[in-house]
């Protein structure tokens, strides 16, 4: 005799197995997809439609010859990779001496001596109150013959004491946010004012900054285009040059963008790393 077991529709119902659904499993809004998705191809039909009105014919096949070359196994360095290599070179430089300038000028600034924060204040007002392409035609015809630089370090100059003086401040608003329990307690151990800030002070308040710190690094790198204007071969002048050759404005320009696009994401996010290694509890 054969039984039969017969199920109910609540527990056919209960028996399926839930799809597993990407959108919920990436847990990312359809719409904020659909959102995006709208956006970018809003770009990209401005882009193509205003290239397409002015009759501009898109020759993206001739671009790869200005990033690099390689004939019989020799890889050779394009022009825009040749300029890429002079950004970098300035950009290190320039943010070294960026954050040095930056430290010193927030620490006078905090400092008992009238002359150290006149200085800074000098400093700091004409500095960020003045178009940084001034103050290169400034460094490169006035002060670079006086000194004897040549016109890269005259663009490093301009480059780092402009930015410096954004750093400062940031610098400063870093200090002054520390409670003031921190300097209390470092003069009840009898720490001199070198070893407060060196040991207590610095350390806290660089992982506070280091975020709007990573902000200005990224505007180093950006606006280390304009020293173009003092004949810089760096990147966007190896651009000008090719692009005044070939009329390739819009693929050439497009892309030192997605090169740039490049640097800066990979720089925000190693400091993302650092911030989640070094998380300050606030």
């Amino acid at each position: 005799m054969t039984v039969k077991h017969e199920v109910s529709p609540d527990m056919k119902l209960c028996s399926k197995v839930p799809e597993k659904n990407f959108f919920v499993m990436s847990k990312i809004p359809i719409k904020d997809i659909i959102a995006y998705t709208l956006v970018m191809g809003g770009i990209i039909f401005i882009i193509l439609r205003g290239a397409s009105e002015q009759g501009y014919f898109w020759q993206w096949f001739q671009v790869p010859k200005y990033l690099f070359t390689l004939e019989d196994g020799t890889f050779t360095l394009g022009p825009l990779l040749q300029g890429l290599k002079v950004t970098l070179n300035i950009t290190w430089i320039a943010m070294i001496l960026t954050y040095t300038i930056g430290l010193i000028t927030a620490l006078l600034r905090l400092s008992d001596s009238i002359v150290g924060r006149l200085f800074a204040r000098v400093y700091l007002e004409t500095a960020r109150n003045t178009p940084l392409i001034v103050q290169l035609f400034f460094i490169y015809f006035v002060v670079a013959p006086v000194l004897g630089i040549d016109r890269l370090f005259s663009a490093i100059i301009a480059l780092s004491l402009f930015e410096g003086a954004y750093a400062s401040e940031i610098y400063r608003s870093g200090i002054v946010s520390l409670p003031k329990g921190q300097w209390e307690a470092s003069h009840s151990l009898g720490l001199s004012l070198f070893d407060t800030y060196r040991k207590i002070i610095l350390p806290q308040a660089i992982r506070r900054v280091l975020p709007p710190l990573t902000s200005q690094t990224i505007s180093l790198i950006k606006d280390s285009s304009l020293v173009s204007v003092i004949a810089v071969y760096e990147m966007t002048m190896q651009a000008n040059a090719i692009v005044a050759e070939t009329f390739l404005s819009f693929e050439i320009y497009f892309t030192i963008a997605a090169i740039y696009l490049v640097i800066t994401i990979s720089l925000s996010q190693v400091v993302a790393l650092l911030e989640r290694r070094f998380k300050v509890n606030n």
